[in-house]
């Protein structure tokens, strides 16, 4: 079947195919749901949307809800997982086609769950993914320059979002919550829909927040939450999660037991640390950072700290607007910079990663390496004590994209892991 699609989108005429793509991404959207007995309305079914922090907030909320007593199904970029039953994404998109969203939801609803908790991209509403789930809630992040190749402009993938919202406000279910990032410039158009609960969320609800090395803390009024993630994204992405699960009704003693020990989000800021007895202490972290806003975010949140970063940003084919800001951001920020190879597609690896150089004004602080493995080892390496090495754009992801459709197995954890344990001074 693959074979066949793919020969009949190589033999129809490009401009043919934008103006069927719609009605057909709509129908199997309509037939998934038909098929697997419209599961959507089993469940009390959450959507998470934004450019940044999806899966941050998505996995925060499972574990206020599963501490508050609830089975939780929830689907993301890092891992598809079903009350206790968890497994890796390894599709490179969050919300995979056909008629899996719809599978993952009658499966979820068989296991007796109670929830669920979808991230919901631009890209899966383009395409009508989100078209026939029953949404009960949705909370909205933030909005950045993404994907702007892909959607035409910002206007349109801002639009992709907002249907998003929209199918909330179309929703059969009642009651129906919207929770909206305020500080964020778009956050009040995400609240500007009929539900019952338009909840906005600030900095400014907090008393006060502290920024840690190692966790952050929230004070609401009179009750303090410190939560072992890190930096002031974190503190936006706990806070998403809590509005939310307030609004259902959810304590803080609960939300506070949930949080407390939550384990590090797998690719978002995950830390790793030297072996002992080798003669320096190096921190590495591992970050899915892909964008400017999120990039220069996590090198903020390593101040006064020496930073090798190794980045490579930018994937073939789309939004290279960002290379050269990339670049900039990278000279601004760190000590030290190896450029590498990330998912290339179909254009030229090294071309890309020439962009992002050319923004860089002090080559001395500048370096090349197109092995990906090699680059991370090299950086693990010239650190010095103390300091922290920042590998950033894959995160959790599972291939590095090539030429034609060829991807290789690839983790940046493991990567980082494996040479760590072999790290000689």
């Amino acid at each position: 079947m693959a074979s066949l699609i793919a020969l009949f989108k190589n033999a129809v005429p490009k401009t043919v195919l934008e103006i069927i793509r719609p009605p057909y991404h709509y129908t199997l959207a309509r037939l998934s749901d038909w098929y697997y007995k419209h599961p959507s309305k089993e469940l009390t079914v959450i959507g998470v949307t934004g450019t940044k922090g999806k899966s941050t907030v998505t996995e925060i909320l499972t574990r206020i809800l599963e501490a508050e007593g609830h089975t939780v199904a929830s689907l993301s970029t890092i891992q598809f997982k079903i009350g206790p039953t968890t497994e890796r994404n390894l599709y490179k998109m969050t919300m995979p086609g056909r008629f899996f969203v719809q599978k993952f939801l009658r499966r979820a609803v068989t296991a007796g769950c109670t929830h669920a908790i979808i991230e919901i991209t631009s890209e899966g509403a383009k395409q009508f993914r989100h078209s026939f789930l029953e949404l009960d809630a949705l909370i909205f992040t933030n909005l950045t320059p993404e994907h702007i190749e892909s959607h035409g402009s910002f206007e349109k993938y801002k639009q992709a979002k907002l249907s998003i919202a929209k199918r909330v406000a179309d929703s059969t279910k009642r009651p129906r919550f919207i929770v909206a990032n305020v500080d964020d410039t778009h956050g009040a158009d995400f609240l500007d829909f009929p539900v019952e609960y338009a909840l906005p969320y600030s900095l400014k609800d907090l008393s006060l927040y502290s920024l840690h090395r190692d966790s952050v803390s929230l004070v609401f009024g009179d009750v303090t939450i410190r939560v072992p993630l890190i930096g002031v994204f974190n503190v936006y992405n706990i806070l998403a999660a809590i509005t939310l699960a307030r609004a259902y009704g959810i304590s803080f003693i609960t939300i506070d037991k949930a949080l407390r020990t939550i384990p590090p989000v797998a690719g978002r800021v995950e830390k790793f640390t030297s072996p002992k007895g080798i003669g320096k202490q190096v921190t590495a972290i591992v970050d899915y950072a892909h964008t400017p806003d999120s990039l220069e975010k996590l090198y903020q949140a390593f101040p006064d700290v020496y930073k090798v970063c190794v980045l490579g940003n930018t994937g073939g084919g789309r939004d290279s607007w960002k290379r050269p800001e990339m670049g900039a951001i990278a000279e601004r920020y760190c000590d030290h910079i190896i450029l590498t190879n990330e998912d290339p597609y179909d254009e030229n690896p090294r071309a890309i990663v020439e962009q992002m150089a050319n923004a860089i004004t002090d080559k001395s602080k500048l370096e090349i390496i197109m092995d990906r493995r090699l680059a991370i080892k090299t950086a693990l390496s010239i650190a010095p004590d103390n300091s922290y090495v920042l590998i950033s754009g894959k995160g959790t992801d599972p291939y590095i994209m090539g030429p034609r459709g060829t991807k290789t197995v690839w983790s940046d954890a493991a990567v980082v892991q494996e040479e760590l344990a072999t790290l000689q001074v």
